[in-house]
């Protein structure tokens, strides 16, 4: 498995609900590289999505604890076992781990490498990824050219599993 994410300079990912940033070069990652396999998300996560709905071409699995929960197009599990149990159906396919917080939290002990688009800035968050630098089991392996959109730096890094 496999998470993707972006992340502020002190690892902030979002506040109220949302994201902090909107970089359209980060979309377009996320959208190619997850499209065709599997993401994993939790049901507030889903619920940002435009019209709430899961992302087209690809398998979405919705982590919530509401037993009556349904969404056209979206498996649910209740638990972090369920899913996995889940997605040993697709065992073919990379699996993304693709938020929030607390779903990221749950599933990276599971994942092998983390796709984070680092945003060179701080920011006021309530919603943080692990700080995968000061994790002695992560090691930075690639760090992309830096870019910039409307006055914010950014760049694509890897992060492995030792």
């Amino acid at each position: 498995m496999q998470v993707i994410v972006a992340a502020a300079e002190n690892w902030a990912i979002g506040k109220d609900g949302d994201l902090l940033w909107h970089i359209p070069e980060d979309m377009k990652f996320f959208r190619q590289t997850t499209t065709g396999n599997v993401v994993v998300m939790g049901r507030k996560t889903l619920d940002s999505f435009p019209g709430g709905k899961p992302l087209k071409n690809r398998i979405n699995l919705v982590l919530t604890k509401n037993r009556g929960f349904f969404r056209e197009g979206a498996l649910t599990a209740g638990s972090v076992e369920k899913a996995l149990e889940i997605l040993k159906d697709y065992g073919s396919q990379q699996v993304f781990i693709a938020g929030g917080g607390h779903i990221y939290r749950e599933f990276l002990p599971f994942c092998h490498t983390a796709y984070v688009t680092r945003v060179y800035k701080d920011f006021e968050a309530d919603t943080f990824f692990p700080d995968l630098d000061m994790d002695p089991e992560w090691e930075l392996s690639f760090v992309g050219e830096r870019m910039e959109h409307e006055g914010l730096a950014f760049a694509f890094t890897t992060y492995k599993r030792k």
